[in-house]
Parts: structure tokens; C-alpha cells; sequence
């Protein structure tokens, strides 16, 4: 039997490689002399490096400026001539304490630095994946340190962060590395939410990012600018779908380049080959650490299923906790189902054993099966 194992991460307990051989060892206590084939997945937020890594990309490092604007060292991946890049491992919310000036002040510059290094490598295709974003700067932060001028009235360089997107009289685009015009700039992107508004990046996000109702005003009318910057600048109108994603970064990169925003799942299925993986299949085996009637808006798990159910391949779906009732699973071609809550006796235990559950629960999904 041929076991292709994809789980996207156990959020706060276990990566997505992590989480695939849990699953594996539950595999093999059922069906000892199985081939298993560990493929982790993401949807296109974060998870996306771990994914590209276990695929086979290979791990950088580069020294960038941080959300704040202190120095960090931020991973990335490389696979050939294609860049494998977090926005949040620079740019993350993970490396701030959220408050209301860390989210007009957090900026997208050392994105844009990971970026140049990727380019320096001789990258030819950078993947972006946006989530966990710190920053509402429309991607501003990102250009600049790739070349970009934005001045405030009197010819001085606005502040870093969406608030000084407020200050912002005119963009100069004539110091953009050359380069960002001979590469493929593939955005993972699954929200639809536009730049600006009551469904903008700023009203929307800005809460989690720390940002109080005045900050969420202030942020929404700094992108307002900025919108209006960038069209007259490029004549390209950044206020659309999707562009609203990890702080309104997309924007920048829609106007100055010939960047395009793609379904997160679809992107990185392609990237760690996943419908090859499929093609050799007798079970495949997905999960998550929450699914939820969320987990509808192409997360990774149930698109896993869906693409293996459509090419009749059965699946079984692990996962730390579980609202969709068996119904709804069965529309994706899940056969089987376990939470790891029904086999531990309290949350807590479930997150703090999270790789001994899942491999118990797999293999109890799989007797039952």
C-alpha cells in the first residue's frame, strides 16, 4: 500500500513535517510494510517555508531589518532558481509586541531586503507567502528597500510603517532594482478583502496587529493615500481584491511590478508537487490543527481531500479539533475522521502531546476506517 501523507501545520504544537510523521508512525503501527510518502502542505500563510523545505528547497539565512526596525535574521528557501519567501519572517507579527504604535510604525522593509538576496542568489521566481504580517504599509517598506523613493511634501522620505503613508506627496520609482522587471512574483493571497474601506487591510486586520478604532482610521486613510500615489505613479489601481492581504502588501508590488496574486493552497501545491504525489496513491492522509467551517475558504486539509477524492483516491483526515459534522467531510471525499480531543482527556494536554495524539488518533482512524 502507498501512503501519501500531506497535513498542513498543528498550530502552536506541531510543524507541518512534524504533524506528517506523527502520522506516519500510525500508519506504519496499522500497516507495517506501507510506503509512505511524507508531502507537508500549506495554504500559502505561514507553514509555506516549512512546506518548500521538506519538499527539498534549500534553507538561507540573510541578516534584515526587522518589523521595528532592529536587525534580525530572517530563513528563506531556495529550489533552483525559485525563492521561497515568509513576509512574517521578517516582517511577522511573531516578532513584535502588538500595540497601537507597533501598528502604524511596523514596516514590510525587511521583506523587501529578503527579496534582494533572493535576487542576489539568481532567483528568477520569487513565492511570496503573507501571512502573520505585523505591518499595514500597503508593501511600501518592501520597495523602499528595493529602491523605491516616497517623499512627503517637502522631499524628505516619509517615516517607516502605514502611518507615514499619511505624509506620503509623491512616489519615485526610478531606483527600483532593474531586476524586478525580468522576474515571476507569485503573491499567495486567499482573503479577497481590497486595500482600503470597512473590508480593508486596516479596519479589517489592523485590531490583531494592535491597532485601536483612531489607529484603524488613521492606517485606512494613510492607504487611501497610498492608493491614490501608486495609480498616479504607475496608473496601475491597487484597490482590489485580495490586495488588502498581510497589511496591504500586495499594493506596492501591483503597481511596480508584474506581480500576481494566486489562491495560497494552489500555489504551494504546485510548488512541493503535489499532484504528482497524488498520481501514486492508494490512501492519502490530511489534517490541521483546527478545522472549522473556516477550513472551507481553501485551506489546505480539505483541498488535499478534495483533489485526492476526485482522482478516487480514499482520505483520512486527522486533526486537533473537529466542528464539521461527518457529512460536510464526506462532500470532500473524506471517508474517516479523529480529533485528537477525542482521545485526550483536556485541550491543553491534546496541544502539549500533540505528536503522541496524532499518531494515536491516525492509527485509530485507520482501524475504523
Amino acid at each position: 500500500m502507498r501512503v501519501l501523507i500531506a497535513p498542513d501545520k498543528f498550530k502552536g504544537s506541531l510543524s507541518a513535517d512534524e504533524a506528517a510523521a506523527a502520522m506516519a508512525q500510525g500508519v506504519l503501527a496499522v500497516y507495517p510494510d506501507a510506503e509512505v510518502t511524507r508531502l507537508p502542505v500549506a495554504d500559502g500563510g505561514e507553514g509555506t517555508l516549512e512546506a518548500a523545505l521538506a519538499a527539498g528547497a534549500v534553507e538561507q539565512t540573510s541578516r534584515v531589518r526587522g518589523p521595528m526596525g532592529r536587525d534580525i535574521t530572517a530563513v528563506w528557501a531556495l529550489d533552483g532558481t525559485t525563492a521561497v519567501i515568509e513576509t512574517a519572517r521578517s516582517s511577522g507579527l511573531m516578532l513584535v509586541e502588538p500595540t497601537v504604535q507597533s501598528s502604524l510604525a511596523a514596516s514590510s522593509y525587511g521583506a523587501g531586503q529578503l527579496i534582494s538576496a533572493a535576487l542576489d542568489a539568481g532567483a528568477s521566481e520569487i513565492i511570496l507567502g503573507i501571512g502573520g504580517s505585523a505591518m499595514t504599509d500597503g508593501g511600501a517598506g518592501a520597495l523602499q528597500a528595493l529602491g523605491l523613493q516616497i517623499l512627503a511634501a517637502d522631499g524628505s522620505p516619509v517615516p517607516p510603517g502605514g502611518a507615514g503613508l499619511a505624509l506620503a506627496a509623491a512616489v519615485d520609482g526610478s531606483g527600483l532594482d532593474p531586476r524586478l522587471a525580468d522576474i515571476s512574483i507569485r503573491i499567495a493571497a486567499d482573503v479577497t478583502n481590497p486595500l482600503t474601506g470597512s473590508d480593508g487591510a486596516a479596519q479589517v486586520f489592523g485590531g490583531q496587529k494592535g491597532a485601536d478604532s483612531s489607529a484603524r482610521l488613521l492606517l485606512d486613510e494613510a492607504l487611501e493615500n497610498w492608493a491614490r500615489l501608486l495609480k498616479e505613479a504607475t496608473g496601475v489601481d491597487v484597490d482590489i481584491p485580495g490586495a488588502g492581504a498581510a497589511g496591504g502588501f500586495p499594493a506596492a508590488f501591483l503597481a511596480f511590478t508584474g506581480a500576481v496574486l494566486e489562491p495560497g493552497f494552489g500555489l504551494i501545491a504546485d510548488l512541493v508537487g503535489l499532484i504528482p504525489a497524488l498520481a501514486g496513491a492508494d490512501l492519502v492522509l490530511t489534517g490541521e490543527g483546527s478545522l472549522d467551517d473556516q477550513s472551507r475558504f481553501g485551506k489546505a486539509p480539505l483541498e488535499v481531500a478534495r483533489l485526492a477524492a476526485s482522482a478516487g483516491i480514499p482520505v483520512v483526515l486527522i486533526a486537533g479539533r473537529i466542528t464539521l459534522d461527518p457529512k460536510d467531510l464526506a462532500e470532500y471525499g473524506v471517508e474517516a475522521a479523529v480529533s485528537l480531543l477525542d482521545l485526550a482527556p483536556s485541550p491543553e494536554d491534546a496541544m502539549a502531546r500533540a505528536d503522541y495524539y496524532l499518531a494515536r488518533a491516525t492509527r485509530a482512524a485507520l482501524e475504523g476506517a
